[in-house]
């Protein structure tokens, strides 16, 4: 079995056990270490991770395995490590503020559209080579086995229709009447929070409160770190002002303009006049709709719907309210909710946005292709001859493999087990590789094959390396 390594800046993660590949050792089995720089592995004593599902700016997430369910359940583990040098004291209160929150997470995975809560528990973890003992803390939450809308929309590759907007809007909206109910704001609602499972129900993932209580533990007293992402939070939120439930609808409507138009928030946002203009990018959008949206994105959160359930009465009533008027007088804004400390945030930059696929990711699947790709050509021209057919098959089975890896059924490993199979096959089998191209080599059959499998997959990693860089050019000039 495969378990990954959680900590930090780990040299080499990846550690594998033969024993835990079977069943009653791994519900047995003692603690295991990394092997590289010796990170306790089975977090808690029973979750095991498996593989890195994102890295940011609080901690990671990991796909992860539950030793001790009957199904050896798959389920979501979160590592946060609080910022700064902690004392003793100060580890003390982070713990406090995390159990408080995994109460919440717990009270709030009641609802059948949001992730539901394992576990929490700190983790106090000794230091390499002289260093500071690391403090970490875990959450466990139910995984969820689908898309996110920002990966579903770009597999579809085309605008959602008003009604599927309408659908998820709604959907959605119910979430937030249950968690707004609960005197929490979510903080950062965006397309790769919402995620539609493979029986077709949504659910709101990855609540804010926790990174920021991460970010500001060591410093109980001081106002702490804003959570949001660019382009969906705001103006209050990114002022480091205090939000409201307003504050999670205004980016509820961001999300569906972007799945409305098919276009990325800053195409849709006139920065020169501070508004939104989206209605060019989806003409069709009736008038209820369209009124909706742009009360809900109204700059100001006392012109906008004030809860999920009047958002929902506008949707099935007769008449939209209009935008509210701008107040003469300033008033001081509403009590914050009680319940999780909403604590007013200083002026943050967004992170930058992780692309889901790294260049070495990129380069690695061209090589992959081209390399699989040379030799089904030679397997099929060997067996057909060169001709439409074998063009076609191997045109069609190259687009399968393209695709497998786009979707990251093949990965990582897979593609060496896989090339060398494919290359015991070619290289082994005489009827496979007859072309000329091998045979005027005049190299052994595997070694042939070999070389111009090489050759194919070090052409494909040029030119997708040098398509790369006449697009990010394109890019600047444009």
């Amino acid at each position: 079995m495969e378990i990954s390594c959680t900590r930090p800046g780990c040299p080499s993660p990846r550690n594998f056990f033969a024993d835990l590949e079977e069943r009653a050792n791994l519900q047995t089995a003692q603690q295991k270490y990394c092997t590289s720089c010796g990170m306790p592995l089975i977090l808690g004593g029973r979750y095991i991770p498996t593989k890195l599902l994102g890295r940011g700016g609080f901690g990671a997430a990991f796909l992860a395995r539950d030793r001790y369910t009957t199904s050896v359940r798959q389920c979501v583990v979160k590592q946060f490590q609080p910022s700064g040098d902690l004392s003793a004291e100060q580890w003390q209160v982070a713990l406090n503020l995390f159990e408080r929150e995994a109460a919440v997470l717990e009270d709030l995975g009641r609802h059948p559209q949001i992730p539901d809560f394992y576990a929490f528990f700190p983790l106090l973890v000794s230091g390499r080579q002289g260093q500071k003992d690391d403090r970490f803390f875990y959450l466990v939450q139910e995984f969820i086995d689908g898309l996110d809308l920002e990966q579903e929309q770009a597999s579809r590759g085309r605008p959602y229709t008003e009604a599927e907007v309408k659908e998820i809007l709604e959907e959605i909206l119910n979430v937030l009447k249950f968690v707004h109910g609960r005197n929490i704001i979510h903080r950062d609602i965006k397309p790769s929070n919402i995620m539609r499972d493979r029986e077709g129900r949504l659910f709101l993932l990855d609540f804010g409160a926790v990174k920021q209580i991460a970010a500001g533990a060591g410093t109980p007293q001081a106002r702490s770190t804003g959570i949001y992402s660019m382009g969906f939070a705001p103006p209050e939120q990114m002022q480091g002002a205090q939000v409201y439930p307003s504050t999670d609808l205004y980016a509820l409507a961001a999300t569906c303009l972007i799945l409305l138009t098919g276009k990325p928030s800053e195409e849709l946002f006139d920065s020169y006049n501070n508004c939104w203009n989206w209605q060019p990018y989806a003409p069709q959008t009736s008038d209820r709709l369209a009124s909706i949206l742009d009360r809900l994105l109204q700059a100001r959160p006392s012109e906008r719907f004030q809860s999920a359930t009047e958002v929902l009465e506008a949707l099935h009533g007769q008449s939209v309210p209009p935008p509210l008027p701008a107040p003469s007088v300033v008033t001081s804004p509403p009590s914050p909710p009680v319940g999780v400390p909403i604590v007013p945030p200083p002026v943050a930059v967004a992170p930058a946005p992780v692309s889901r696929f790294s260049l070495v990711d990129i380069l690695g699947s061209a090589g992959f292709t081209g390399f699989i790709g040379a030799l089904l050509a030679i397997a099929l021209s060997s067996l057909l001859g060169i001709s439409g057919i074998s063009v076609g098959l191997v045109g069609a089975l190259v687009g399968g493999l393209v695709y497998a890896q786009y979707r990251r059924v093949l990965e990582g490993k897979d593609f060496l087990i896989l090339a060398a199979i494919a290359l015991a096959i070619v290289g082994f089998v005489p009827a496979l590789h007859g072309v000329p191209l091998v045979q005027s080599l005049g190299l052994p059959s595997v070694l042939g094959v070999g070389f111009v499998a090489i050759f194919a997959g070090a052409a494909a990693i040029a030119t997708t390396a040098i398509f790369r860089l006449i697009y990010q050019l394109l890019v600047r000039i444009l």
